[in-house]
């Protein structure tokens, strides 16, 4: 699969989540693992570095017409409880939206991981999940949907 913007967003808003966290446990840290964390927070640091460019060489691209925007996909799931994106009109929103998806599946993940759970408990986190993980699926394709549609119509124009 050829990278879109949709899907480089989805990327940078994981390494942001990455970073905070390694933030996180920077300021917690009581020396042990310092060092460690600090390499890990550096590396991911330069990794969000290059996604920025990645995504502005990309928009670049795709704004001059030489990339694919969108890159169509085959669905075979078909989960009736995601909420639909249709709403979205605005690249920022949709953005937005995806960059909140992400988070909210960061927590199911941390959440199902606890060993204290019962099984049932788990089940439901994993629908959750499942839900989750599609509409940001759906997400990312908002961004290239919208992102093509403004190409298409700058170029209409």
């Amino acid at each position: 699969m050829a990278e879109t913007l949709g899907s480089l967003v989805d990327k940078l808003s994981i390494k942001n989540l990455r970073i905070w966290h390694l933030d996180e446990a920077l300021e917690n840290d009581n020396e042990s693992k310092h060092e460690e964390l600090k390499a890990k927070r550096d590396l991911a640091d330069k990794q969000r570095q290059n996604l920025v460019d990645e995504i502005n060489g990309f928009l670049a691209a795709a704004l001059a017409g030489e990339v694919c925007i969108r890159d169509e996909k085959i669905k075979m799931y078909a989960n009736t409880n995601v909420s639909s994106s249709d709403h979205l009109k605005k690249l920022g929103q949709a953005v937005s939206e995806l960059a909140f998806r992400n988070i909210k599946l960061w927590h199911c993940e941390d959440e199902v991981r606890r060993t204290d759970l019962p099984d049932a408990e788990i089940v439901k986190i994993k629908r959750r999940i499942d839900t989750t993980n599609q509409e940001r699926n759906d997400l990312m394709d908002k961004v290239d949907e919208i992102l093509q549609s403004k190409s298409e119509g700058k170029s209409n124009s």
